[in-house]
């Protein structure tokens, strides 16, 4: 953690939907007028697209049933701490972007399932803001501790056959990919799911878990990713303390305190309720920061 720079971390795994909480944050950054540098998870994989697929076979062959993107050995964690910690010591650092398909190609101008060139931050930034897999990551016999740096973090935890039900439709949809190829994804990523991804929300300082109420037995079948108004939302707070809940539920209607650190909301609130929790816990952080380096 830092004062001077702080660091938010927003994880989950692929497909839990962190790209809609970043979407949320960056209306939040942009009203308070935070200046902010991102980074992705994608950019600390080890492996491109080919080289990956590569790797994947190798490990197969080998009896390897369990190597994924989720794993530890598939990333370069230690340059994720390592650029968190630079950033928290001095509001510098450098990263790169993976280039996922033609869209993002034509932007970056680099083919899809590379990486482009490693550039380094905008200088002056408020804050860093990471959206990925790792982001709260503690695993001693990896030597890694990233949690320990972020000032916030974030996770992002539906329940796991709403989870797959997204991942699915969006690999079918943007990505070309057949349900049976995700399923194999799917119960490759499992090991690592278990034992790197989930253990990551007990460092999480808030979790927002959405819960359909809707049949989702089944969701290598399902036709369509329950909708907003089809959910609800848990949002689980690691330290209660501070927390209006009396204002959040006065605010958000419908809204229901389920334990003394839980908070359900209707599915349709989650924007407003991230907007009411996350604005003054992210105006409080820059605020010190902006005095701490006013100080220096």
């Amino acid at each position: 953690m830092s004062k001077k720079h702080p660091i938010i971390s927003v994880t989950g795994s692929s497909g839990a939907g962190t790209t809609t909480i970043k979407n949320t944050f960056d209306q939040i950054l942009r009203r308070e007028g935070i200046t902010s540098v991102s980074i992705g998870g994608d950019a600390f994989h080890r492996y491109d697209r080919a080289a990956m697929q590569a790797e994947l076979a190798r490990r197969q062959q080998a009896g390897d049933q369990t190597f994924s993107h989720f794993s530890i050995d598939a990333n370069e964690l230690d340059k994720l701490e390592e650029v968190f910690r630079i950033y928290g010591e001095t509001g510098g650092g450098v990263t790169r972007t993976y280039v996922h398909d033609d869209a993002e190609a034509a932007l970056w101008g680099c083919p899809p399932g590379t990486f482009t060139p490693r550039t380094p931050f905008e200088s002056g930034s408020d804050l860093l803001f990471y959206e990925g897999l790792h982001g709260a990551v503690i695993d001693e016999s990896a030597g890694l501790n990233i949690a320990r740096h972020a000032d916030l973090k974030i996770g992002v935890v539906p329940v796991i056959n709403l989870e797959w039900i997204q991942k699915i439709h969006r690999d079918r949809a943007a990505r070309g990919y057949s349900t049976e190829a995700v399923t194999d994804t799917i119960l490759r990523r499992m090991h690592a799911y278990v034992h790197v991804i989930c253990p990551q929300f007990e460092h999480t300082d808030i979790n927002f878990q959405r819960v359909p109420v809707v049949d989702t037995s089944d969701p290598f079948i399902a036709r369509w990713i329950p909708t907003a108004d089809e959910s609800l939302v848990v949002i689980r707070f690691k330290n209660p303390r501070g927390i209006d809940f009396p204002y959040l539920t006065q605010m958000i209607a419908g809204s229901w305190m389920s334990r003394a650190n839980s908070i359900v909301i209707p599915g349709p609130k989650m924007d407003l309720a991230m907007q009411l929790i996350l604005t003054p816990l992210v105006a409080r952080i820059v605020s010190d920061s902006r005095r701490a380096r006013r100080g220096a």
